[in-house]
């Protein structure tokens, strides 16, 4: 019996050949195969500007830089979320703070985000969990209230749309991830877009060491050119070389490279025929499991399109007469990848550890994580794969 994993890459010979001919070429990385990546996404999008990196939780700390978050500063974020979400603000010396679910789109309350925010507060974190937008109108309007930037966690909701519009042109900034169980992969990646020239500048800084090549961004070319004498001789010369580089901050080596970029443009050109394959299987399973008087199917807006990275169900558990814990290991005896995300950010050790969080904080996140189970869902999966997941999960959850 083959095991269905909760999800999966599809890669196929258009994109081995796209990747092979990079191998082949004189660029393995920082050449033309990235701004032609983030031109596409950009394309794709309808964002003025696109910076790829290393990873999604990369593209999280990256854009958490160019917020200005540093110490003493304060990231709110949803408890319900991988990780990164979090750590990205820690990583700059800021701190977390946690807006509970709301408890049947699973996103972030916008309805309890103001009563959260402090003087500290330098950005918030919107995350599109399973695929579907928040309610990023609402959000936006309170952290213009208050001068606060939004960095829209958008790692699982790439080809969603709010309200008719796409994800990448709801917040000011906005970060996809590009793992291999996400839409599309490059391996690992991440990208940040946004239409804002100062921050898309921010961005490229860091995301390799901090230094600027280009002239036009350059400290002491400028001075030099400002003022021959208010640099010492050897600056002065120095700034003029055509080998000049400047550090200028404390940036990281974020790098995507040309390898990477050359499979994320070939995948992405079957994105639009991946989203139409995962709300094909979302479909089937919203008709199959929505007659079950056992589990609750996931609750979608109007205004939106989900993009279904994952498919959650929730387990009414008082009416069943075994554990979710039980339901979790007779699905993978059957061959069913079964999953769960995400254990609530708060109630992980570091967290509970350095910030004091306990059950309870955030009864929504905690109850939909007591409940809950994802299901196995990638465009790669048959007919087949559909009704046996279906069968197994009707059958345990009976």
């Amino acid at each position: 019996m083959n095991f269905i994993p909760y999800g999966r890459q599809s890669i196929d010979e258009s994109d081995i050949e796209e990747v092979v001919k990079v191998l082949r070429s004189d660029w393995l990385t920082q050449g033309p195969k990235i701004k032609e990546f983030e031109a596409a996404i950009c394309g794709y999008t309808g964002a003025r500007y696109g910076v790829a990196v290393a990873t999604g939780t990369a593209a999280l700390h990256s854009a958490c830089f160019a917020a200005g978050v540093g110490p003493g500063d304060e990231v709110i974020t949803s408890p319900i979320t991988f990780a990164a979400s979090g750590n990205c603000a820690l990583f700059l010396g800021g701190s977390v703070r946690f807006v509970d679910i709301r408890p049947d789109t699973y996103c972030m309350d916008y309805r309890k985000l103001e009563a959260a925010i402090t003087d500290k507060t330098k950005a918030i974190i919107p995350v599109d969990f399973t695929g579907q937008p928040c309610d990023m109108d609402e959000i936006n309007a309170i952290a213009k209230k208050h001068g606060i930037i939004v960095i829209h966690d958008a790692a699982h909701s790439i080809g969603a749309t709010y309200k008719g519009k796409p994800a990448g042109k709801l917040a000011d900034m906005t970060i996809f991830s590009f793992h291999p169980v996400k839409h599309i992969t490059t391996g690992e990646g991440g990208m940040i877009m946004t239409d804002d020239e100062s921050l898309s500048k921010k961005l490229r800084l860091f995301r390799t060491h901090g230094i600027a090549t280009d002239e036009h961004d350059m400290i002491l070319k400028k001075q030099a050119s400002d003022n021959e004498n208010s640099l010492c001789a050897g600056d002065s010369a120095d700034s003029k070389a055509a080998w000049y580089y400047e550090m200028q901050e404390l940036g990281y080596n974020y790098r995507i490279t040309d390898i990477q970029c050359a499979l994320g443009l070939s995948q992405l050109k079957r994105l639009d025929s991946f989203l139409t394959r995962r709300r094909q299987i979302a479909d089937r399973y919203n008709e199959a499991f929505g007659r079950s008087s056992n589990i609750i199917i996931p609750y979608q807006e109007k205004d939106r399109q989900s993009a279904w990275h994952l498919y959650m169900i929730c387990l009414r558990l008082e009416k069943m007469k075994k554990t979710r814990r039980k339901a979790f290991e007779e699905l993978r005896n059957l061959g069913i990848g079964v999953h769960v995300h995400y254990i609530p950010l708060h109630l992980q050790p570091y967290y509970k550890r350095r910030f004091g969080f306990k059950r309870g904080d955030f009864p929504e996140a905690e109850a939909f994580y007591d409940s809950t189970l994802t299901i196995p869902l990638f465009s790669a999966m048959s007919d087949g794969d559909c009704e046996r997941v279906i069968e197994s999960v009707l059958k345990t959850v009976a």
